[in-house]
């Protein structure tokens, strides 16, 4: 996916098994943001930075969701454990991630693997890709501030 491109329509189902849609936020911006596994380090603070600036982010006008591929019940542990205000969608098949352009090579301390590629998508009112923040743009303790400029 690129700046430009419509997001699509079905976007998964969230942590209490309901389904989520581009359509449902008409209207509203929002941050769509793919991060790799609940309850670890850097996806904690990614998501503790969200949490703590939710209420400027809603003042600009932004909802905000997170994907991963974990499940409905570890989406509701995390989001229990970090207070965290907004939608996590459980994308265990990676039919979003794998659409989104999310799922590939990652190198960390010197190996490959595969994975979810931590990224952040602005999505305007209308679906459509307004800015993409790629992993190595994403600082996890203050991608809040980042997003918000």
């Amino acid at each position: 996916m690129k700046v430009g491109d419509m997001v699509p329509e079905v976007l998964g189902v969230n942590e209490d098994g309901k389904p989520v849609k581009i359509s449902d936020y008409k209207g509203r911006k929002v941050v769509l943001y793919f991060y790799p596994k609940d309850n670890t380090p850097g996806c904690t603070a990614e998501a503790c930075s969200l949490r703590d600036n939710y209420g400027s982010l809603q003042e600009q006008g932004y909802e905000v969701i997170g994907v991963s591929a974990d499940s409905q019940t570890s989406h509701q542990r995390f989001k229990e454990k970090q207070q965290l205000p907004f939608t996590l969608i459980s994308d265990a098949d990676k039919t979003l991630i794998e659409q989104m352009g999310c799922w590939g090579e990652k190198k960390m301390c010197g190996r490959t693997s595969i994975g979810i590629l931590r990224t952040t998508f602005i999505i305007d009112e209308e679906g459509k890709i307004e800015r993409i923040f790629t992993p190595k743009e994403i600082k996890t303790k203050i991608h809040a501030e980042q997003i918000l400029g």
